[in-house]
């Protein structure tokens, strides 16, 4: 019945039977959330953590069942638990030994489910048990901060830099989260938030995408003027030795 209700809401605000795309992200995150389909057929861990059943999880994982058993896309149950942004359940999974950096098939963590959703307490839960904030996912060789700072998930943002999180990492596209942050943002106070956490953290406001072009460039092509002058008062990174 709690599983009915659950897809019910889902379905309502466009959380279940849609990729992050269908609902009006961008079709490269790839991210595909369980199907209503698939919420209905499931049992176990799978439907514990789509419900937020910590009590069920404990249980389950008394009797022998896996905390890293994965479904038909290899999304484990911390992975259905990030998608829904169910805390206490990601927390019990965790502590009951499921793996914070799992990959389900289309190389998405938990984390970056957690970072394109800005869900930040997701993301507080999953760096403190080992979630991997350097790691490179997805079909774009992307990161967690990159996901965020194209969606100008600030708070999210935040937190993976004070976890180390490459600032400069050049996804698949040749995009660093800077440049990607205004590149594919949409000149928002989110984005711009985004974009002077990442130069005041130190990412290289040199570096050019393929085209040659800088975070500024693009900003002032834009007309991103608020987050042009952050830029255009920036620091360049000090030139490295030989």
């Amino acid at each position: 019945m709690r599983l009915m209700l659950l897809i019910a809401v889902l379905a309502s605000i466009g959380l279940v039977g849609t990729s992050p795309a269908a609902a009006g992200e961008p079709l490269r995150f790839a991210q595909i959330a369980p199907s209503e389909t698939e919420l209905r057929v499931y049992a176990g861990l799978h439907a514990a953590a789509a419900e937020g059943d910590a009590a069920a999880i404990e249980r389950l994982v008394a009797a022998g069942e896996k905390p890293d058993l994965q479904d038909s896309r290899s999304r484990t149950p911390l992975h259905i638990a990030a998608f829904f942004g169910q805390h206490e359940a990601a927390r019990t999974l965790v502590r009951l030994g499921a793996n914070p950096n799992a990959r389900e098939r289309q190389r998405f963590d938990a984390l970056t489910i957690a970072a394109v959703a800005g869900d930040r307490e997701m993301v507080d839960i999953l760096l403190a048990v080992g979630a991997d904030p350097r790691a490179i996912v997805g079909h774009y060789d992307s990161t967690a901060l990159i996901e965020a700072a194209h969606l100008g998930h600030v708070a999210v943002v935040e937190r993976l830099i004070a976890a180390r999180a490459p600032l400069d990492h050049f996804n698949a596209l040749g995009f660093t989260a800077l440049i990607e942050a205004v590149v594919l943002g949409n000149g928002s106070a989110g984005h711009g938030a985004v974009v002077a956490a990442l130069a005041r953290a130190g990412a290289d406001v040199d570096l050019t995408d393929r085209q040659g072009m800088t975070a500024l460039a693009h900003a002032e092509a834009r007309g991103y003027r608020d987050m042009a002058r952050v830029l255009a008062a920036t620091e360049p990174r000090p030139a490295r030795g030989p």
